[in-house]
């Protein structure tokens, strides 16, 4: 049954340096209990906010990037445990910042964990990379499986930083049901926060539906991987009826931490697909049908 509101969290996000893992679960669960004080629904991380468990490792081990991901799994464990806790004990979906994720020598992925309030542990992998993950990371693209995830009142789908400036993961999600995009990012430059940015307004903009980013921000020039960040959240739609003349819903300040909160009227997106002045929706479907990509439907509620 479609909701007529969503409410949606996404964060501007500063790397912290700790001392042991206790202090990174302190703020977790201050970061969530914050957004759940704005009644937010689901919380949106980062791409790369789990980066910061990194400085837990010795100087050599933060600058071998290659290796990093290998002893990243001593706490992946203590990393879903935490967030699934979290989730449901304030009945809210978590977004978990991302991690490179180590499944064997050849191959570490992007990975976003989802965390749903019934104890169910879900995750997306990112499909393009950048520059940097590929030619100095070792950081590699996940199965060409987009993933639909239903939490029964909504259905949303994930699109990792570079991956929204892509078509094609967010129409196979779109057209496979997906109400919202979600764009959790780290960039170190403005120009590259606004491809980011931009490319979340296209694609709202050509699936008529909302896209949603968060990003890191500030310096942690301890991690030669996510040293410099600069960023800020934002909420978009289609500039159609209904939605702002801009597409604009929301943006945060730039390098301000903390959280920003939108509520999100899911029954606009028939109404602009039905009746806009535009239909970019419906005439994107030819294309869909021969996209490279394959989408699975995730229910929660099972």
């Amino acid at each position: 049954m479609e909701s007529l509101n969503v409410t949606v969290a996404s964060a501007q996000y500063p790397l912290d340096f700790f001392t042991n893992i206790d202090q990174w679960k302190v703020k977790t669960h201050t970061w969530v209990e914050k957004a759940v004080e704005t009644k937010a629904q689901i919380l949106l991380f980062p791409e790369y906010g789990a980066m910061e468990i990194t400085s837990l490792f010795s100087e050599a081990e933060r600058a071998d990037l290659k290796s990093q991901a290998k002893k990243f799994l001593l706490y992946i464990d203590e990393f879903k445990k935490t967030f699934s806790e979290l989730s449901q004990k304030h009945g809210v979906y978590i977004i978990a910042p991302s991690l490179p994720f180590y499944q064997n020598e050849t191959l570490t992925t992007n990975r976003v964990f989802v965390f749903a309030p019934n104890g169910a542990v879900e995750f997306q992998d990112k499909f393009f990379m950048t520059r940097f993950e590929d030619e100095e990371w070792n950081v590699r693209a996940g199965e060409p499986v987009i993933k639909i995830f239903d939490a029964g009142f909504v259905k949303f789908s994930i699109s990792t930083c570079f991956d929204v400036e892509f078509s094609f993961p967010s129409l196979s999600a779109s057209h496979a049901g997906a109400q919202i995009i979600f764009a959790p990012s780290c960039t170190e430059t403005v120009k590259g926060a606004h491809r980011v940015h931009l490319g979340a307004r296209a694609r709202a903009l050509e699936n008529q539906n909302y896209l949603v980013v968060s990003q890191t921000i500030g310096e942690a020039k301890w991690s030669p991987a996510v040293d410099i960040n600069y960023g800020y959240a934002g909420f978009y739609a289609t500039p159609d009826v209904g939605f702002p003349d801009d597409g604009i819903l929301q943006i945060g300040e730039a390098n301000k931490p903390g959280w920003i909160t939108q509520s999100l009227r899911l029954s606009h997106i028939g109404r602009v697909r039905g009746s806009g002045a535009v239909f970019n929706f419906k005439q994107h479907l030819p294309l869909v049908k021969a996209l490279p990509i394959q989408s699975k439907n995730i229910h929660f509620s099972e």
